[in-house]
């Protein structure tokens, strides 16, 4: 199935309206695309990152749309997002998709049948993968990870030249390129700046000794508007090119709209007197008379149980206070004494026609990111 065929079959029927969906505007994402482009310069290649299923937004629909805007390089989490992407979208014939997390030796198979390139952290790793590659009579292309301080994956600084030179005697394998992660991209110099001298250090070094150039990225969505020197070769936007800003609580100056906007249906109204309270563990209580609105979407859907008497939630254009402990399947809110809000009425829980996702990320005391990634599978998609 194509993508295009796939996202008719997400569009909304009037007769059978949702009781909870995530609108996803692909206008959005390419003016995001552009603003990075923009700002990091026609030379600087960009990876679109559509792990997590492009964050929750539908990796093959987002890819196949970054596609036609000609971007070619793709970042996923592990070799099963990357097979999962090439079985649900066909990808352009120059595309390539680098899996982010180190291998285990029963997984490396699967990058060479699939053609994925694959993350190497370590020498074992690169050994393994050596022979698997000269049993398969296929050659496997390859990214080393230098660990410059996340301290999550990666090899240590110290250990980067060994590595390398272990890569280049392998006749099976291809090194195509070499990168890091920043742990507070968002902030310039400091630790950032070590971070980046440290792997510019390692690169330059094996440039040195090799005489040839590899591809070289670092910046994720924060390093990119915060440090211009780390964008390098290509960067690797994330929360940027789905409209939110790597800091909820310091936007960045780049205009990104958001891609997502998720909403759900008023499935009750009723009116409640003083002292009614509502909800489990009954955390609310009504101080006057006032009606309430029960909406069709509960934390089974994405609306995060700590939003709880925290989020506000458009209906009409207008705000409202979520209010009461967030239920599985439901959700309420007071209306006060607005009675022209109907059964059937769209509720926005965040998006373009209501509060931002990092809104509420921030009541929630979470980030954007875990709002985007939280919505979950039964809430239909449909690509606007």
């Amino acid at each position: 199935m194509s993508a295009d065929s796939r996202q008719n079959s997400s569009t909304a029927d009037p007769a059978a309206p949702n009781l909870s969906e995530a609108l996803i505007s692909l206008g959005n994402l390419r003016h995001n695309l552009a603003c990075i482009q923009a700002i990091s310069g026609s030379r600087c290649r960009i990876m679109g990152i559509v792990k997590a299923d492009a964050y929750g937004h539908g990796a093959a629909q987002v890819t196949a749309t970054l596609e036609e805007e000609g971007i070619r390089e793709f970042g996923v989490a592990n070799i099963h997002e990357a097979i999962e992407l090439k079985q649900s979208h066909r990808m352009q014939p120059e595309s390539r998709i680098l899996a982010f997390a180190s291998p285990l030796a029963g997984h490396i198979e699967h990058y060479l049948e699939h053609d994925v390139e694959m993350t190497v952290c370590d020498h074992e790793t690169v050994r393994t993968a050596e022979a698997k590659a000269a049993a398969s009579g296929r050659r496997l292309r390859v990214q080393a990870k230098i660990d410059t301080g996340m301290g999550r994956l990666g090899v240590t600084p110290e250990e980067a030249h060994s590595l390398l030179e272990l890569i280049d005697r392998c006749p099976n394998l291809d090194l195509v390129g070499i990168y890091t992660h920043f742990a507070e991209g968002h902030k310039a110099g400091g630790f950032t700046a070590r971070q980046l001298e440290q792997f510019l250090d390692v690169t330059g070094g094996y440039e040195q000794r090799t005489g040839r150039t590899v591809l070289k990225h670092a910046a994720n969505s924060g390093a990119i508007v915060s440090t211009p020197s780390a964008r390098l070769d290509m960067v690797r936007p994330g929360i940027l090119l789905y409209g939110c800003h790597p800091m909820d609580a310091e936007p960045t100056n780049v205009p990104v709209k958001p891609v997502m906007q998720f909403q759900c249906k008023v499935m009750f109204v009723k009116k409640v007197t003083a002292g009614t309270s509502i909800s489990y563990s009954r955390t609310w209580s009504a101080p006057t008379s006032t009606n309430i609105a029960t909406l069709s979407a509960g934390y089974a859907d994405g609306v995060h149980r700590t939003l709880s008497n925290k989020a506000t939630v458009s209906i009409g254009g207008n705000r409202y206070h979520q209010v009461g402990t967030v239920t599985m399947d439901q959700t309420m809110v007071d209306l006060g004494q607005n009675r022209s809000v109907k059964v059937g009425d769209t509720a926005v829980l965040f998006g373009w026609d209501g509060p931002s996702a990092g809104e509420q990320a921030i009541a929630a005391g979470t980030i954007s990111y875990e709002l985007l990634c939280a919505v979950s599978k039964r809430v239909k998609r449909v690509f606007v």
